[in-house]
């Protein structure tokens, strides 16, 4: 009994390492990319996952209106802003 037990122990502690290495992490960047997300509104300035810059103008339940120069507003999904910039950033 106590040799089953101790033959799992190293693919047990592997797990728990896994876990504690990888797996959190990766769950704690989603939550925060979800919540970044959640909290865009007008007139913020973003960057897409493309690397396009610009200013929110317009903003809906699945895409975003994100105006990358005087005029010209394009379409893009929510999920894919990878972050948002400090206000000023984009010089216009």
């Amino acid at each position: 009994m106590t040799s089953s037990l101790m033959s799992m122990l190293p693919l047990l502690l592997m797990f728990a390492v896994l876990y504690f290495v990888m797996i959190r992490p990766q769950m704690k960047r989603q939550k925060e990319q979800k919540a970044m997300i959640d909290a865009l509104a007008k007139g913020d300035e973003i960057v897409t996952v493309g690397g396009v810059l610009g200013k929110i103008a317009q903003i809906g339940d699945t895409q975003i209106g994100l105006e990358v120069a005087n005029g010209v507003v394009i379409q893009i999904q929510r999920v894919s802003v990878a972050q948002v910039l400090p206000k000023g950033a984009i010089k216009s």
